[in-house]
């Protein structure tokens, strides 16, 4: 049987019968991680074949700067979580009030929070804490992201990433602390007195 960086080596040179080598070695495990990240074993088979097409299409992104069960580890968490937000999204009901009626919703009731200004400020700080986030390390920004913008608690990101629940802890502290730093040094967040904390 080959190894898996000879399998690498000949999928990247679009040799297919490599890739399928690849994908038995690991489809039990990445379909795994996708049941244990949705609980749904027909959301985690579909799951788990877009994280192997993913790896197919961005097989010449692969550095082997981990191995490639690694890699398709992370690309299989990236989807899953992709999905349970999407899934989070959809769950959360629609709106009270319907798009279309929103001008004459608003010209109704004024709201001086949809002012130019505000929207301007608003946006900016969209901006910096996007971009605060992409410099973090992916394994700082994922675990950021659940806790922060998708409301996930510390058990189910552990769960989720099949984490200790300490570490996630801890990487949140961490990814807290980088993106603290990056918005102290690139916007016009928080107090002097508060940065020499």
């Amino acid at each position: 049987m080959s190894t898996e960086l000879e399998l690498v080596r000949r999928a990247k040179e679009g040799d297919e019968q490599a890739f399928a080598g690849l994908v038995e070695q690991n489809q039990s495990r990445i379909y795994n991680l996708a049941l244990r990240m949705t609980g749904n074993p027909d959301d985690a088979l579909e799951l788990s074949q877009e994280a192997f097409f993913n790896a197919w299409r961005g097989l010449g992104k692969f550095q082997g700067e981990s191995s490639f069960a690694t890699w398709l580890y992370r690309l299989t968490s990236n989807v899953c979580i992709d999905f349970l937000r999407r899934e989070k999204r959809r769950s959360g009901g629609a709106p009270a009030v319907s798009l279309d009626d929103e001008e004459a919703y608003t010209r109704e009731v004024p709201d001086e929070r949809y002012s130019p200004q505000r929207q301007v400020e608003a946006d900016e700080t969209r901006r910096l804490i996007r971009a605060g986030l992409d410099a973090l390390s992916e394994e700082h920004r994922q675990v950021l992201e659940l806790r922060e913008l998708d409301g996930f608690s510390y058990g189910q990101i552990a769960r989720l990433l099949d984490l200790e629940e300490g570490t996630v802890k801890s990487r949140i502290a961490r990814a807290r602390l980088a993106l603290r730093k990056y918005l102290v040094e690139n916007g016009n967040f928080f107090t002097s007195s508060s940065s020499t904390k």
